[in-house]
């Protein structure tokens, strides 16, 4: 039954008109004197309070991007010809869409809940999930996979505790009731995100050419149907920043801040919606997530160059004390916005009905470029839908480089203490690979299915995850998502292009071609002119390897204010780079499967320790510069992967980033429990370079892999004609061991159990 509530004192246009002195809580909404002014000046009169809450929520930096649309805009700049040939949506939409071959395409995209999941961590990470997922439906496509980015302070600090539990529950509930594949992700530890955790996901979709969807209505005479869950009272005061002294004092301070996610109205809803596409009823789709109904009409109508007339007392309440604005601005979950052709009206009625999904008619598409909602018979919003959803303020706010950095990058690792005695190096490799960084994840990761589904061909821990897109063919994708807030801090240029690249280089580990990138990019307060040059360095730095790259970024998310009074998180610009793969038969696995094979280092090794994790383990040190970059060696060296895995010449493949190669042999061994014999001899003498560095260098364009001796030959061959440098640093073993020459001897059982054990131990 519709709502028919009929509100005290509503704040009519007419109203608005005839009281154009009246006090309004313009700055308890986040606005700006200018900013105000300038919707006055827009509308001609002072907005009423249903257009001030649209307005506010609509321009704030999340909304908006009113601090960083400057800086993204190179990610559609620069780009070549080359590289957007199979990009079908771009930056723009609710998330970007590939073409991969034979008639697929997949969409993806990563997003924050960062502040949600620190104020209630549980609900905080779950609509997280479940918005990044309804991001994906929107596109027309079926979504096949999460991938979570989490970063949290340090482990020690009891409240880390409440955020991990609250955190890791809360994806793993949603996503496994969803039934969709938690493939891979990252977990960090670090103080600076005590007060700030960082709670990124990503999604992954599938769909074939034609059941592509866009956000937009534009032909007069459609319908406006919202349906799914009911409009209630939570998420107000969310991203809306709706404050107590807003409308009233009985309002929004008794709403609850963070949404609340029912992931099984969520599953209803993907299948009521992929029939509604297969029917083909639906000319345009908006999920409602952050700014909720204010955000999917204005959207809506902007993008299709149309307007809209609504009726706000047709909204299916659970709370039917809401206001009008409340329910403007509530980000109640699991909520679609659909533009129906009203000869499809019926066919619409009767899929929503199958699935005993709720809905409501609220208006329709009108030409005009105006956005009226009603509320009854009284006016209460008329405003260009444009200057809410797109034309929002821009700014060029303050940058001014960090007074502090020249210092830190002068402060380098050259006179920290680097042993050679086999015994201090032992018992170093040992404290890397149980830190709370470079352990074993599996206390948090087997919380999520990885496999349910059928189609997961790789997961964590493999270097990237990846699904099978169509059974019959076996065409399948790989994702991976990386990023160091350590490097970032050091250089945020350059600590971006190295989470691209490390993203890329796990992608091509896999035997997949990358070929498309999102993005989160998480850092402090915009209005602080030293975290404005981080980001326009990060911007900058990621797309300009990008287009050396030769993959395009498709969309993402900004999440700014990460910080803690003045002090802000480290940069932290997540990376996602999905790659294609014809065959998942041709995978790449991350360790060693069989004994006897020829294990070799690709790539040339540096001292280079700055900003790595033997210089915080060890030495609690952070200062230098991070890693060179070096993206033509890793395009070179995709293609030799990509190549190598075309011949079937790999048993395995494995990226060196953090923790070097000591690391990376930990992993290889721990994975299938194979062992190996290493030496280090060759690998020093040919790039002269320390034992510590041999074994904890973070140098970048770097691959561990094994191959059968019988394609030794043919391997090295390949790499040579590309210019790849080979070392040859040992094999693999039928003894459950890991030995390194001259160093120490490991039974792989007791790398393992110590290596699972820190979580635990930290957690339980």
């Amino acid at each position: 039954m519709l709502n028919k509530k009929t509100a005290t004192n509503v704040d009519t246009t007419k109203e608005a008109k005839n009281t154009p002195d009246k006090h309004q809580p313009w700055k308890e909404l986040g606005l700006k004197l200018e900013e105000y002014d300038e919707i006055k000046n827009i509308l001609g009169r002072r907005p009423t309070s249903a257009e001030l809450a649209m307005y506010s929520v609509m321009w704030s930096e999340h909304c908006s991007y009113k601090s960083s649309k400057i800086y993204l805009r190179q990610f559609g700049e620069k780009v070549t010809p080359e590289m957007t040939k199979n990009l079908m949506v771009g930056m723009g939409e609710n998330a970007g869409v590939v073409d991969i071959g034979e008639g697929w395409a997949v969409t993806f995209k990563v997003e924050s809940h960062n502040h949600p999941s620190y104020i209630e961590p549980f609900q905080g990470a779950a609509t997280g999930v479940g918005g990044i997922v309804r991001d994906i439906l929107t596109m027309g496509a079926r979504p096949i996979a999460v991938m979570d980015q989490l970063r949290f302070g340090a482990p020690e600090n009891p409240d880390t505790r409440r955020v991990v539990d609250g955190v890791v529950a809360g994806i793993s509930f949603y996503g496994n009731c969803l039934g969709l594949p938690n493939i891979g992700g990252e977990t960090v530890f670090d103080k600076v995100y005590q007060g700030n955790p960082l709670v990124n996901a990503l999604s992954v979709g599938a769909l074939r050419h034609e059941d592509l969807k866009l956000a937009k209505a534009s032909n007069p005479g459609d319908l406006v149907i919202l349906f799914g869950a009911r409009t209630g009272a939570d998420g107000i005061g969310g991203v809306s920043v709706l404050a107590s002294e807003t409308f009233d004092a009985e309002g929004p301070s008794r709403r609850p801040a963070v949404q609340v996610g029912d992931p099984f109205a969520e599953k209803v809803l993907i299948e009521c919606c992929l029939e509604l596409y297969k029917a083909q009823v639906v000319a345009g789709i908006q999920d409602l997530g952050g700014a909720g109904l204010s955000c999917a009409t204005s959207e809506l109508a902007s993008n299709g160059n149309a307007g809209m007339k609504v009726q706000l007392q047709d909204v299916l309440l659970r709370d039917d004390s809401l206001t009008p604005e409340e329910i403007l601005m509530s980000e109640s979950q699991e909520r679609m916005m659909a533009i129906v052709p009203k000869k499809d009206k019926a066919a619409f009625e009767a899929i929503v009905n199958k699935w005993e999904v709720e809905y409501s008619i609220l208006g329709e598409v009108i030409k005009e470029p105006r956005l009226y909602i009603y509320w009854g018979d009284e006016e209460i919003v008329n405003v260009p839908p444009r200057t809410v959803a797109h034309d929002g303020p821009v700014y060029e706010r303050p940058v001014a480089e960090p007074k502090w950095i020249k210092a830190l990058n002068k402060d380098t690792t050259k006179n920290l203490a680097k042993s050679e005695n086999p015994d201090e190096l032992a018992t170093q490799l040992m404290q890397i690979i149980t830190s709370p960084n470079q352990a074993s994840k599996n206390f948090i990761t087997d919380q999520y299915d990885h496999y349910v589904g059928g189609n997961t061909a790789l997961a964590m821990p493999d270097d990237a995850g990846m699904i099978r897109v169509d059974e019959t063919s076996s065409l399948g994708i790989a994702i991976a998502t990386d990023a160091n807030g350590r490097y970032g801090q050091l250089d945020p240029y350059a600590g971006a292009q190295l989470a691209l690249a490390e993203a890329y280089r796990n992608v091509a580990t896999s035997g997949a071609t990358p070929a498309a990138v999102t993005n989160c990019l998480n850092f402090g307060s915009p209005e602080n002119p030293e975290v404005m040059w981080q980001f326009k360095q990060a911007t900058a730095g990621l797309a300009d390897a990008c287009l050396e790259l030769g993959i395009p970024v498709t969309g993402g998310n900004v999440s700014f204010y990460n910080q803690t009074g003045d002090v802000a998180i480290h940069p932290t610009p997540v990376v996602g780079v999905l790659g294609v793969i014809d065959d998942v038969a041709r995978r790449i696995p991350s360790g060693w499967q069989d004994a006897g094979h020829n294990i070799y280092l690709l790539g040339t090794t540096e001292e280079e320790l700055d900003g790595s994790v033997w210089s915080e383990v060890i030495h609690d040190h952070l200062g230098g510069l991070p890693p060179k970059v070096k993206l033509k060696e890793e395009k070179k060296l995709a293609e030799a992967l990509n190549a190598a895995s075309l011949q079937g010449l790999l048993a395995s493949a494995h990226d060196l980033s953090e923790g070097g190669l000591a690391q990376a042999l930990v992993e290889c061994v721990s994975r299938f429990g194979v062992g190996a014999r290493v030496y280090l001899d060759e690998l020093k003498a040919d790039n002269k370079i320390s034992t510590t560095a041999a074994l904890f260098s973070e140098t970048q364009a770097r691959v561990l892999v094994s191959v059968g001796r019988e394609d030794d030959v043919k391997f090295i061959g390949l790499c040579e004609q590309r210019g790849i440098p080979v070392t040859r640093i040992g094999v693999t073993d039928t003894e459950p061991t890991l030995e390194i020459q001259h160093i120490a001897s490991w039974p792989i059982a007791d790398l393992k159990s110590a290596s699972e054990a820190t979580l635990p131990e930290l957690f339980h």
